[in-house]
């Protein structure tokens, strides 16, 4: 696997890749508190046979710089995004947002539209924050750990992070996995986990507006964000495909990587260029 370290909107990012370096380029943005070592079951997939993965650590997570301001600016995080396409020459790339990054994702292409994009996956992602309408496509159980997430106590947030993994994933995870995911979200300071929450966007404008196919993905026992969610984004989207998931919940690509995988190869491949 490459690392590289990208200079962002003002920030130092790290940034990982491996696959098929002359394949078409997948960015995957992982989610709140999360890691480029959420996309573990890609990234060790057959899907580095055939495309070239990368994915960076957000600004205030895994091994990226972690300031104490800035993660309310939709202009920071599309110039993090325009910064890893420029630095690692990413030209009809396949970007794919998770949770959070749904924002990230449509942050980047309100700013700077689709002409380095081939197509876009979002995965159970929202699309906006700050609002009552945004807040009701969010678990209820959710929304109540997020006070204790966000808690200098240090005992109190990783008992939280805890809770919160839990939620994410339908099933049991293996003790390997449970501690190398509760190591990664320890790594994200609480007054970043505060910072992520505090800002108001809407991007339901920016999904109407796209030119480019758009997989929505989404478990349909999402505790996080809810199915309604990809739902009405599919909706309103106009080249959009929606794929639920029975059997998983917040992260399908780990509940189910066959299968995501498998959907996400076939909608890379269907793209034109």
């Amino acid at each position: 696997m490459l690392s590289h370290t990208v200079r962002g909107g003002g920030v130092e990012l790290h940034v990982a890749e491996t696959g098929n370096p002359d394949g078409r380029p997948v960015l995957f943005l992982h989610g709140y508190s999360q890691s480029h070592r959420s996309w573990t079951p890609q990234f060790d997939s057959g899907l580095a046979d055939e495309f070239r993965l990368v994915a960076p650590d957000h600004r205030g997570h895994g091994r990226s710089e972690k300031p104490r301001e800035g993660y309310d600016r939709s202009d920071l995080w599309a110039a993090d995004v325009r910064a890893i396409l420029d630095a690692l020459d990413l030209d009809d790339v396949v970007l794919v947002g998770w949770s959070y990054a749904g924002l990230v994702a449509l942050d980047y292409l309100d700013a700077h539209g689709t002409d380095r994009v081939a197509g876009v996956n979002l995965v159970g992602a929202i699309s906006k924050m700050g609002t009552e309408a945004a807040t009701a496509l969010l678990g209820s159980a959710y929304v109540d750990l997020l006070p204790r997430l966000g808690s200098d106590d240090a005992e109190e947030s990783v008992a939280a992070l805890v809770d919160f993994l839990r939620l994410c994933v339908h099933g049991d995870l293996s003790d390997e996995d449970r501690y190398a995911m509760l190591g990664y979200n320890v790594v994200v300071p609480p007054h970043v986990r505060r910072s992520l929450r505090n800002r108001t966007v809407d991007h339901d404008d920016t999904l109407a507006d796209l030119d480019v196919p758009v997989l929505f993905t989404h478990g349909e026992h999402d505790a996080v964000v809810d199915v309604e969610a990809a739902e009405g984004n599919a909706e309103r989207t106009p080249d959009a495909r929606l794929s639920t998931f029975p059997d998983a919940g917040h992260t399908p690509f780990w509940d189910n990587p066959g299968r995501y995988n498998r959907e996400l190869r076939a909608f890379v491949e269907s793209l034109s260029g």
